[in-house]
């Protein structure tokens, strides 16, 4: 999926920024432009503001201090605080930029003012499948603090800090009661819709109702077939023979089956296509830096949520754990809009989203302390401290909430929760190994399957995804009800996998058997099952529904390590007196089939997530059981050295790779190429740069109409190209539209402008674009090793790299190069310019220095870029 077919959804409420129809050029709106605005009139100045005097202390109540008539009696200034409106503040706020009646000419302390205009410039909003400036947005939060310690004092002083402080904790306790509501309905929604194809709930003498799931209609019987209000399809349609009641019960779940698939599909296709799939590889390229409009708005969040309960119920092999993540993601997202000092600072945005993302996996598992392992193994790119803490508390109330509804009516947060009563012996070592590599070895297969069925379902002429999840529902439907391991829910399965043998437990699939013929036929069917349910979870997860793959891997996983479980114990039941069994105790049952379940999921899930030690926290938080943490432990770390013979990647960063989503994993190992910045960077004859002067208004707009670039280098003149800074589209577009706006300055479009410092030109008559630019960007030598280079990028999130020796420009690189070098492919530029109009709003990355297009060919050969 190319980024430009991303960007190009209709979905509504964009993530970081969203474009003003009433401007030509569809500049992107900000809070900082808008705040800008009026003061284009005040020159720029970075030097730090005097510390003011508090609004109000214990000293104002006492003491006769000057303030002037702005001042209250008790101590209150008249004025607010600038900057103070909506609790936000780039570091520019408070300077505004160079206007007409700026003395080009004025100092301040002794110090020319251009010295003043030097800095990281003003910004406008972030552009979709562009990469936010990580290093910008932090600074911009340090100014608004700085602004906030410094407007006072006392009480009111602290009581604002306290409630700026509070801003964060509001969103995430009220992030994870809505994440616990919200995960408690899904499940109740999707046992009822389940539980609707096998048959239906009257009302009658058990006091049963039609909105009753099959659990709650015979509450308190263990044998379902005994439940007097339960009706399945083919009695309820007076089917006599057992034939008869087979075939209607049949026909009734590939109906119900397909109809759920095809109306989670269609509500996904025609409300919010950022419904489908899990969303996790989203969230990583979402919390690694790029923006990525629509992905969180409340559409998604309420298609998600519906399309996740018609799609779970609908039988195919899939999930609603990843899914619980991108909703807990949403559900944050729209509690920071009121937040200014969240919801306008994409970096303090990202924190919050990676501690809501904990509480997704702690109502999916029951787990809240693995799920904050989950956020920060699998999904943070930057994850400090205080975001650990945070997520805990969200993962905390999330999972307070769901247990208080209490959903299943059993006190358990998810139905598989387990508790075991037996150890494990040493010898059960051996099959515990074999487990973990038959986890590593179905991970990769199941990637690359999936993958390059992916790939096959891309490269069709003809796409038509409403049909083709029609098609896979029935194909699953007819594989699924034969089998009864296969029929019922996952999660029913996997409880039923995991449980022990007792007197005490029901034992509704069979896995209590104790005859050997009847245990190997229990075996055979697992393992028939546990195929056919890879091969149909490979064909699932890509399909335009909401689907995750881990409750898939956790059953597949569950059911040929239950099989192991059930041979083990034949053995054992077998050869009792072997030397192999001998510490086994007589009376007591040696080998526990459910341990092996345990130890199987998870052998299954770390070979397709390659995940470590979150994996091993949720299953001890599964099981409680601190007894179990050496078994699963060994089974996740072979089925990690498995997978990883096959490929590092794991399904959500090998679907990052194919969507082709510019990320950049600080945690990869990749070895780059060993060259210099110089062979890999687009050099300074294949940009197209602005020149410090000579431009006019007319001439610039050309610019931006002929070119894709996100962004320019500004030099001195072409002959010597001095670097003196960078202005990226967005940011030239508003500063040209917001000057020839006729209820502003209505300059015209001969008007010059320019970027450096001019001590003779008028300002009235002339557009000054220096506050607009970034004129200290990062510059390196472009002779620097390209791993520097790359290490630069993850470490520090950057969007852009100038390199300059000794001033003179030489190149640049940007995210999207990097990412292109990593992946050993390159975009084409002729394709771009095949008559393809550019649009402005939903066109591909940040700051390209290439060029869209489909085409690419492999940067090994050439790691240099041809010319244009």
């Amino acid at each position: 999926m190319s980024m430009t077919g991303q960007g190009s959804s209709n979905v509504d409420e964009p993530l970081a920024a969203h474009t003003n129809p009433q401007d030509d050029f569809g500049f992107p709106e900000s809070p900082e432009a808008n705040r800008g605005a009026e003061g284009l009139n005040e020159p720029i100045s970075f030097k730090p503001k005097k510390t003011r005097q508090s609004r109000f202390s214990l000293s104002n109540l006492f003491l006769n201090t000057a303030g002037g008539s702005g001042n209250t009696p008790f101590g209150f200034s008249a004025t607010g605080t600038q900057g103070g409106q909506n609790g936000d503040a780039s570091p520019l706020d408070t300077y505004g930029p160079l206007g007409p009646n700026t003395d080009p000419n004025s100092s301040k302390d002794g110090v020319p003012s251009d010295w003043y205009v030097e800095g990281p410039g003003r910004r406008v909003g972030y552009d979709d499948f562009s990469a936010i400036d990580w290093i910008y947005e932090y600074t911009k939060e340090r100014q608004r603090k700085r602004l906030l310690y410094s407007s006072g004092q006392g009480i009111l002083g602290h009581f604002r800090r306290l409630l700026d402080a509070s801003n964060v904790w509001l969103v995430l306790v009220a992030t994870g009661i809505a994440v616990g509501i919200i995960a408690a309905a899904i499940d109740i929604a999707t046992d009822w819709l389940g539980d609707l194809k096998t048959g239906y709930c009257k009302s009658g003498k058990g006091g049963g109702r039609f909105y009753l799931n099959r659990s709650f209609c015979c509450w308190g019987l263990d044998d379902y077939s005994k439940c007097l209000d339960w009706t399945p399809w083919g009695t309820a349609l007076g089917a006599s023979s057992k034939g008869g009641q087979y075939t209607v019960e049949y026909i009734f779940y590939i109906l119900f089956s397909v109809v759920f698939a095809f109306c989670a599909c269609i509500l996904v296709r025609r409300f919010a296509i950022y419904a489908r799939h899990s969303g996790i590889p989203e969230i990583k390229t979402v919390l690694g830096g790029t923006v990525i409009r629509h992905f969180m708005g409340p559409w998604t969040l309420a298609i998600k949520s519906l399309g996740l309960c018609l799609s779970v119920a609908s039988g195919l092999w899939l999930g609603k754990e990843g899914p619980l993540v991108h909703v807990a993601c949403c559900c944050a997202n729209i509690m920071m809009k009121p937040f200014d000092s969240l919801n306008g600072n994409e970096a303090r945005k990202r924190e919050v989203l990676s501690a809501a993302a904990a509480a997704g996996i702690s109502v999916a598992f029951g787990a809240p302390i693995g799920g904050v392992l989950f956020s920060l193994e699998q999904l943070s790119y930057y994850f400090p401290d205080k975001t650990m803490w945070q997520s805990f508390v969200c993962a905390m109330v999330a999972a307070v909430t769901l247990q208080a509804l209490n959903p299943f009516r059993t006190g358990k947060i998810v139905l598989y929760q387990v508790t075991y009563t037996r150890g494990w012996h040493r010898f059960e070592v051996i099959p515990f190994i074999i487990l973990g590599i038959v986890g590593g070895l179905f991970g990769a297969f199941l990637i690359r399957l999936n993958v390059r069925v992916a790939k096959w379902r891309r490269s069709r002429t003809s796409s038509k995804p409403v049909i083709e999840v029609a098609v896979v529902a029935l194909l699953t439907a007819l594989i699924n009800f034969p089998n009864h391991f296969m029929r019922a829910q996952n999660s029913e399965l996997v409880q039923a996998l995991f449980a022990e043998c007792n007197g005490d437990t029901t034992d509704p699939f069979g896995l209590c058997v104790t005859g050997t013929k009847s245990a190997f036929g229990v075996v055979a069917l697992l393992l028939v099952a546990a195929v056919l349910a890879f091969f149909l979870a490979s064909l699932t997860f890509g399909l335009d529904i909401p689907a995750g793959i881990i409750l898939p891997s956790v059953a597949i996983g569950a059911m040929y390590g239950r099989a192991l479980g059930i041979l083990v114990r034949m053995l054992q039941e077998a050869y009792p007196k072997a030397l192999l069994f001998s510490k086994c105790e007589p009376d007591i049952p040696c080998v526990t089939p459910g341990l092996y379940a345990i130890i199987g999921a998870a052998s299954a899930l770390g070979g397709a997530t390659r995940m470590t030690l979150s994996i091993v926290v949720i299953m001890f938080e599964l099981t409680g059981a601190l007894t179990y943490v050496i078994p699963i432990m060994i089974a996740v770390m072979l089925s990690k050295w498995c997978g990883d013979i096959f490929g590092k990647r794991g399904i959500y960063e090998s679907w990052i790779q194919l969507n082709e989503y510019p990320f950049l994993d600080h945690r990869d190992d990749t070895n780059p190429p060993d060259v210099p910045a110089l062979r890999v960077m687009t050099t300074v004859d294949d940009i197209s740069v602005i020149t410090a002067t000579g431009h006019t208004i007319d001439s610039l707009r050309g610019l931006l109409t002929n070119t894709t670039y996100r962004g320019f280098p500004v030099i001195s003149e072409t002959s010597t190209p001095t670097l003196l800074g960078y202005i990226t589209r967005n940011e030239l577009s508003y500063a040209l539209g917001y000057s020839t706006s006729p209820t502003n300055r209505s300059l015209t479009g001969e008007t010059q402008v320019f970027f450096v410092h001019q001590p003779f030109a008028d300002p009235v008559e002339t557009l000054d674009l220096r506050p607009w630019m970034d004129q200290t960007p990062i510059t390196l030598n472009s002779n620097i090793s390209f791993l520097i280079v790359l290490r630069m990028f993850q470490r520090l999130g950057l969007r852009y790299v100038l390199f300059a020796n000794k001033g003179i420009l030489q190149g640049l690189l940007t995210k999207k190069d990097v990412w292109s070098v990593l992946n050993g492919v390159e975009f084409r530029r002729q394709e771009a310019l095949r008559g393809d109009h550019f649009d402005e709003d939903h066109h591909g990355t940040e700051e390209e220095g290439l060029l869209h297009g489909e085409d690419r060919d492999s940067v090994s050969s050439n790691l240099r870029r041809d010319s244009l």
